[in-house]
């Protein structure tokens, strides 16, 4: 789980890379969307994964 959040976060960044240049308004907005939502399904899965081993 760690490993898709992770993948998707990346994918967020680069599709706000291209959106926040002006390339398209409309995938800036959905970018910051996204960026948001897998920076917290990121860090929630950091944590349950630090969790689980101690």
């Amino acid at each position: 789980m760690l490993r898709y959040a992770l993948i998707f976060f990346i994918v967020a960044l680069i599709a706000g890379i291209f959106g926040f240049f002006g390339i398209a308004a409309a995938a800036a907005g959905i970018a910051k969307i996204l960026f948001f939502i897998f920076l917290v399904l990121f860090l929630v899965s950091l944590v349950s994964g630090l969790m689980s081993r101690a």
